[in-house]
């Protein structure tokens, strides 16, 4: 089954102050070792550089550099596939925002839920499951939920 990485456990997978950063580890080595595909999306990705290149200063930034925040990237593209945006997902964004009157900083999920729609990918690995949880079908799970499922089944 394929699982579409947020951009939250994108950052925290190179944070390794962050109380979050060894259940990560742990969760993408066990997808990894039971050949689950690792996915995210271009809308991941242009909030992860910005959050990765913004001032330490400045809230959420990392304060790293061009140079660094490209070596990540690169990481990232190595560990798993990136989704497709088309027109097609363009449209299902369109729908989904007037269905689920989504407006200010929830359209950027809404093009997250629209791309794995029209991938038919159901699965997000988030540390942010309220902003998913009004889409249904979609099943959306924290790193250590992805970690329990794994251990139990």
């Amino acid at each position: 089954m394929p699982y579409l990485i947020d951009t939250g456990v994108l950052l925290r997978l190179f944070d390794k102050t962050d109380p979050e950063h060894p259940t990560i580890i742990e969760a993408f080595r066990l997808l990894k070792k039971n050949n689950q595909a690792l996915l995210t999306s271009c809308q991941n990705l242009a909030e992860f550089w910005n959050a990765t290149t913004r001032p330490e200063s400045a809230r959420g930034g990392y304060g790293k550099s061009l140079e660094l925040a490209n070596r990540r990237l690169q990481f990232i593209y190595r560990m798993g596939g990136i989704l497709p945006d088309t027109p097609a997902a363009c449209q299902e964004w369109h729908r989904l925002i007037v269905n689920h009157q989504i407006q200010g900083v929830a359209v950027h999920d809404a093009r997250i839920v629209a791309l794995m729609n029209v991938s038919k990918l159901d699965t997000i690995v988030t540390l942010n499951t309220k902003d998913f949880t009004r889409y249904p079908g979609l099943i959306v799970q924290t790193p250590a939920e992805v970690l329990e499922t794994l251990k139990s089944g």
